[in-house]
């Protein structure tokens, strides 16, 4: 696969990432919410514009971590989805993380909500395994060259023309 093929593969699969780790976010943060409104059903417009504002948030500030852990599993040929789920937890962590305010003077972030944390890190896990079934599954392939072609296989003997 050409290094320009393989760049619109990791591209989708990032778009596909994010919009599921957008939709777990999404619902994992209205649901305690939506037992409390007891108002009947949900206006369908109202759904998606809040999972759109997911995507774009999900795929805002994970870009450039999800960046780094792709280079790193495209250069070191790493096809496992465990390391998917890993690099995809790691980066939902960091999400989390960059939008907590952390205090230098005591080293720690302050205002931490550990249901948030863990929504986010959860988001991550299953965007990597989504990656990983689009786009990690052949992680550095572009870089091995094309089998070469087998020789055509021989012509019958009485299907020549007699060369004297």
């Amino acid at each position: 696969m050409s290094l320009i093929g393989r760049l619109i593969v990791i591209f989708i699969g990032f778009l596909a990432a994010c919009f599921v780790g957008g939709m777990i976010v999404v619902v994992a943060l209205l649901f305690p919410e939506f037992a409390d409104l007891g108002a009947g059903p949900v206006d369908q417009g109202a759904i998606d514009i809040l999972l759109g504002f997911g995507f774009i948030f999900v795929s805002g500030f994970a870009l450039v971590p999800a960046a780094v852990i792709v280079a790193i599993t495209e250069a070191l040929y790493i096809r496992s989805a465990l390391a998917y789920a890993v690099g995809g937890g790691v980066v939902g962590l960091a999400c989390y993380l960059g939008l907590i305010p952390f205090h230098s003077d005591t080293l720690q972030f302050e205002g931490i909500v550990r249901r948030h944390l863990e929504i986010m890190t959860g988001a991550g896990i299953v965007s990597g395994v989504v990656y990983w079934l689009i786009a990690g599954r052949n992680a550095g392939a572009w870089r091995n060259p094309p089998p070469p072609h087998k020789p055509p296989p021989p012509l019958p003997s009485n299907s020549r023309p007699d060369a004297r």
